[in-house]
């Protein structure tokens, strides 16, 4: 007898019901209107309403930065959890939307800054249009999905470590040397003056100037927010790095191969050094020896192959002559 089986119902989760376009552009809004929060909100609402009521400025300065950390796990924890089950590719898409938002708004803005009256508008228009519809081409094409799911997968946007018990030293020496130069860079912007007292993201247009910095942001410096901003991003840039598979297996390899190398003791590697400098030493003394001979046996006029070397007595008669 057969009997007839209904489907499932059950509905799906949040994250899988949309596509990796949508959800790349509301997970760019929800991470962009966050940023807003910790940096801008909390700190001129803090300033404005909270320190006043404080008399201790370190115990302001402490409870500012509490509140701070705590928004920012909560909303990231929130962010998370909203996220669900989220599409193959939607934290590549995240990054992806807000780098392309940012770059096509000071490419615009360049324009517009650059050319002068209702041209400048019309210019700066076609550009941001332009360029937004070859971002939207290409999160929703074919190829550009496969493109934000390979890069997620190489592991940018994780905490997930690739073979973590292989290629230890070399990765850690990797590491030190991404935050050397990135660290470098970051303090040349900050003692050669590169970055001003307070960022103003200047409009074009006669539009009013916006400050980016706002409370105990903008008492501690520009300086410093950006040296460490960029200390942070070097410092997440080389610990991924270190750990996208192909590169980490390259970096596993290189391991592999050094410890095969024989390494010589401290003793020998002094007395193999002391062998090559000697034998350096004789070798030189020894072509200098032979050049000399070479070069008085051939200069004798009963040989006559090199010019005769003059003396002193030729030398004086030569330069009489030069006089007259």
């Amino acid at each position: 007898m057969a009997t007839a089986v209904e489907t499932s119902s059950a509905p799906s989760a949040p994250g899988q019901s949309l596509s990796l376009p949508v959800a790349s552009l509301l997970g760019a809004i929800y991470v962009v209107a966050a940023l807003a929060v910790v940096l801008y909100v909390i700190p001129l609402f803090w300033s404005q309403s909270v320190s006043p009521s404080i008399g201790s400025r370190p115990a302001d300065y402490l409870m500012w930065f509490v509140a701070e950390v705590a928004a920012a796990i909560g909303l990231g924890w929130l962010g998370f959890k909203i996220a669900g089950a989220a599409p193959k590719g939607m934290h590549a898409g995240i990054f992806l939307v807000i780098s392309a938002v940012i770059t096509v708004f000071f490419v615009a803005r360049a324009f517009a800054m650059n050319i002068e009256g209702p041209a400048g508008m019309v210019v700066s228009g076609v550009v941001a249009l332009a360029l937004a519809f070859g971002v939207v081409k290409l999160i929703t094409g074919v190829a550009g999905r496969k493109w934000l799911v390979a890069i997620e997968e190489q592991g940018w946007f994780t905490t997930h470590q690739y073979k973590r018990s292989l290629g230890v030293k070399v990765r850690r020496l990797t590491i030190l040397g991404v935050l050397i130069i990135g660290v470098s860079g970051a303090w040349s912007m900050f003692t050669n003056g590169l970055v001003g007292e307070q960022l103003v993201l200047t409009l074009p247009f006669g539009w009013q100037p916006i400050p980016l910095m706002h409370g105990f942001l903008l008492t501690i410096g520009a300086k410093v927010v950006v040296l460490s901003l960029l200390v942070a991003a070097t410092l997440w840039v080389a610990l991924r790095a270190v750990n996208v598979p192909d590169f980490a297996e390259f970096l596993i390899a290189t391991e592999a191969e050094m410890n095969k190398v024989s390494w010589s003791t401290r003793k020998r590697l002094a007395q193999d050094t002391v062998v090559v400098l000697v034998t350096t030493l004789l070798m030189t003394v020894f072509l200098l020896a032979v050049d000399l001979f070479w070069g008085w046996l051939l200069s004798r006029q009963t040989v006559g192959v090199l010019p005769a070397r003059a003396t002193n007595a030729d030398k004086g008669v030569q330069v009489q002559e030069a006089k007259w």
